[in-house]
């Protein structure tokens, strides 16, 4: 199975660079950030016409997540309510979660705030986002991977079937930064950032990109600016975490720097794992 994850900045703007990746890189399932489109407008028919079903949670302007998987999804939820209930309702205003199972594996495909400045009122957004988001997490462990409609007996203490994926806002390490001097108060790549990323990440994931690739100069985003991505002045922001048995079983896991170079870009890049 191949799962990939593109933050692509617009749908509608990037649909021909998703639809000719999409047909050079046939995944199993496409995880898509920033889609920026009310559900009504998703162009689902490109998509239907390469073979692909598609999940959405749009809205206008901003956000929204969406899965394309040639396979048909279960259990396909969004927003954070269905597991946190009432607590998490005002932070589903923002379309940034959408989860679905597939052969067993539950993924979850998260679009995390971008946290504006530090000490701003959307980086505090940002930190009660992660703490839901833990929150979130933790729940699925108690349910044993599986949505909450799919419960039908005790789980086990971790399961083995989760796939966390998508645009997290985070460099979770300096290596991750072309140039970390100065990081601490960066946004993006504050201690409470990356402490808020790891405790969701200590419930038992592992960054599937490191088992392969350890040297820096890995970046999954550029800014539009100052030739960021001619000069490779990037950050590494899309990622993909999995429980130990999908860790295990992981093959490859690339960050695919070729639509970056194509007209009108996303300024994020795909990254994809094979298991």
């Amino acid at each position: 199975m191949k799962v990939a994850t593109w933050n692509v900045n617009s749908i509608r703007t990037r649909l021909n660079h998703i639809v000719n990746w999409l047909q050079e890189n046939p995944v199993d399932v496409l995880c898509l950030q920033e889609t920026k489109v009310m559900d009504e407008s998703f162009p689902h028919q490109p998509f239907a016409d390469l073979g692909y079903h598609t999940y959405i949670s749009g809205q206008k302007s901003y956000n929204g997540v969406a899965m394309l998987s040639r396979e048909p999804l279960s259990n396909v939820s969004t927003g954070f309510a269905p597991l946190l209930g009432e607590a998490a309702i005002d932070l589903d205003g923002q379309k940034r979660v959408i989860a679905g199972t597939l052969d067993g594996i539950r993924i979850v495909n998260l679009y995390v705030p971008n946290g504006s400045s530090v000490g701003s009122e959307k980086y505090a957004y940002k930190l009660r986002w992660l703490a839901a988001l833990r929150d979130y997490v933790q729940r699925l462990r108690d349910l044993g991977g599986k949505g909450v409609e799919e419960e039908t007996s005790p789980a086990p203490p971790l399961p083995s079937s989760l796939l966390l994926c998508g645009d997290f806002n985070i460099a979770l390490d300096d290596i991750d930064i072309h140039d970390p001097t100065g990081r601490e108060k960066m946004v993006m790549a504050t201690d409470l950032e990356r402490q808020a990323l790891q405790a969701v990440l200590a419930l038992g994931f592992a960054d599937v990109f490191r088992k392969f690739t350890t040297e820096g100069g890995n970046f999954s985003w550029w800014d539009y600016r100052s030739a960021a991505f001619r000069r490779n002045l990037g950050w590494r922001i899309d990622h993909i975490y999995l429980t130990p048995a999908l860790y295990e079983r992981a093959i490859a896991c690339t960050i695919d720097a070729s639509p970056r170079k194509l007209e009108q870009p996303s300024d994020h890049t795909p990254v994809w794992v094979e298991l």
